[in-house]
């Protein structure tokens, strides 16, 4: 019983997800919007403020793709084991602030990573009145316990961030309840808010959402680099690499090289807990 390495190719949906503006708010909050200056980033927590147009946050795309019902199996996994690894998205269409789409995933690759297995798939989000693909993604989970059997051990990794001192460099705080504001976005994992299940799983406490350090990390990024436009993001691309604890201190460098921006982010410590870190602009 455990993972079932012969799922490779298989699919699921497509699967319907909706949303409107009260979820695009909701998200900017769970991840960090107007959190040092309430009155600094209205046009992602407010539809009714002078002067200020509503916007989606980009990475809410990999959002639609959690939300999706339909979801390829991977077997009978103890869930407990199981953390997100690394995430990208790339942008079709800006995402409008309501909507229908419909989700389709596809696991592409079973990895043997020796203490566990590295498991990525993809999801494609297609607008459901027009059948326009608005966002691609890839993704990808790691199940400690389940590696060892000699297998593939999957394709190497990306390239490091650049030695030198960052382009651009923003601390920015997290909350001490922000994993219970964040999964109201639709990932309910216990692990993220159930004390006894986050101890099963091998942490003394529930964890922040990897995907809310990704979104923290992204609007961080658009403010920095977009001017506070999420339409300028085409795509992102990083590896989790470290467990956040709700109330740790974030800080989010980004280095400028020709149309590419490098990135990572660093929790408690300094150390590094989003890296590898990719981002390219729309032209």
């Amino acid at each position: 019983m455990g993972l079932d390495r012969d799922a490779v190719g298989r699919t699921a949906g497509p699967s319907e997800v909706s949303w409107d503006s009260r979820d695009a708010m909701l998200y900017a909050l769970g991840v960090g919007a107007g959190q040092s200056d309430p009155f600094g980033e209205l046009n992602l927590t407010t539809e009714n403020s002078a002067g200020q147009e509503l916007v989606m946050l980009p990475a809410y795309g990999v959002v639609l793709t959690q939300r999706a019902a339909a979801r390829p199996d991977l077997g009978p996994i103890d869930r407990t084991k199981l953390v997100h690894a690394e995430q990208g998205f790339t942008l079709h269409k800006p995402l409008p602030l309501q909507g229908t789409v419909r989700v389709s995933g596809k696991i592409t690759g079973i990895f043997d990573k020796g203490s566990g297995a590295l498991v990525t798939t993809t999801a494609d989000v297609v607008d459901a009145a027009s059948g326009e693909l608005l966002v691609e993604t890839n993704s990808a989970v790691f199940i400690r316990g389940e590696g060892g059997w000699g297998g593939d051990k999957g394709p190497a990794g990306p390239a490091p961030v650049p030695q030198r001192a960052p382009d651009i460099e923003v601390v920015c705080p997290t909350r001490a309840d922000q994993a219970l504001l964040y999964r109201l976005s639709g990932d309910r994992n216990p692990l993220h808010s159930d004390p006894e299940f986050a101890r099963r799983g091998g942490f003394d406490k529930p964890i922040l959402h990897g995907m809310c350090t990704y979104g923290i990390t992204s609007r961080v990024l658009v403010k920095a680099l977009c001017g506070g436009d999420p339409k300028r993001l085409k795509s992102m691309s990083a590896r989790f690499t470290r467990p956040v604890m709700p109330g740790d201190e974030l800080t989010v460098q980004a280095w400028k090289e020709g149309g590419t921006i490098r990135f990572r982010t660093l929790g408690a410590g300094g150390h590094p807990v989003l890296d590898f870190g990719t981002l390219t602009l729309a032209s």
